[in-house]
């Protein structure tokens, strides 16, 4: 079974160091590429940060908003106008039932695409955002990783609705972040080599399956390891563990949500 390998390396200071990073890691044999998804949600303290990672900004509609009423509390010594001209989408995409009109105004005179995407009802923001990056180019020879903020926290539905796209495109790599945790999905397709940073991340961390039991679960660096272990909602999950050293292993019969906490800045 193929090994996928994963690392938070895009909450280091910069993109460089990132890509020192990937290089140790052995990352770097097709560099990693970011695309950033902004959310309804209250963007986390390390939004400026993921935005110079990224070479793709999309706004899943309201998320437009919080990009242009937040970013400038970020930089309070800066004038707000010239943040927003600064920090500008590149595709706003969406039902656009949230997005301010003169949201919409300023970012479409500086260049931004806007795609009105109501005719569709039975996919979220989220997951039209996801297409929308999809289809630019095939995720697994760009070595693609989707980075999306404001997918935590609000309502529980939402939440929901946001871990269900993981689900939907599992070959994709989506991690979902907030000031406190990321999440992702890891496929129970392969082996998973989970690089930890801990300057940045950890050591609290879980794993757990949704919509099916994982019948046999193994892993190591953890301070609970798994040994061919049954997770089951109703049953055990592996909540409140944490990561020993630099590296966690991830060996299971079925799809799981790995999750690590966020050391504060």
């Amino acid at each position: 079974m193929d090994v996928m390998i994963h690392s938070s390396n895009f909450l280091l200071p910069n993109p460089a160091a990132a890509a020192a990073a990937d290089n140790i890691n052995g990352l770097t044999s097709r560099p990693r590429k970011y695309a950033l998804i902004i959310l309804n949600q209250r963007l986390p303290r390390m939004t400026p940060l993921l935005w110079s990672h990224a070479q793709l900004r999309v706004c899943a509609d309201g998320g437009a908003n919080r990009l242009f009423d937040e970013l400038p509390k970020f930089f309070p010594q800066d004038d707000a106008v010239a943040v927003r001209k600064k920090y500008k989408p590149d595709v706003i995409k969406g039902d656009m039932d949230s997005v301010r009109t003169e949201v919409v105004d300023f970012y479409s005179n500086l260049g931004t695409a806007i795609i009105d995407a109501s005719y569709d009802q039975d996919t979220t923001d989220l997951h039209k955002c996801v297409i929308y990056i999809h289809g630019l180019s095939d995720p697994q020879k760009s070595n693609l990783c989707i980075l999306v903020v404001g997918a935590l926290g609000g309502r529980f539905d939402h939440e929901i609705g946001n871990i269900n796209v993981l689900y939907h495109f599992s070959s994709m790599r989506i991690i979902l972040l907030n000031d406190d945790c990321l999440i992702q999905l890891l496929p129970g397709t392969h082996h998973h080599e989970i690089h930890i940073n801990p300057s940045i991340e950890g050591p609290h961390c879980g794993l757990a399956p949704f919509g099916m039991p994982s019948q046999s679960t193994t892993t190591t660096g953890l301070q609970w390891d798994l040994r061919n272990t049954e997770m089951k909602f109703g049953g055990l999950i592996s909540t409140s563990n944490t990561a020993k050293g630099e590296i966690v292993t991830v060996c299971s019969d079925s799809d799981l949500i790995w999750t690590i906490s966020i050391k504060k800045a």
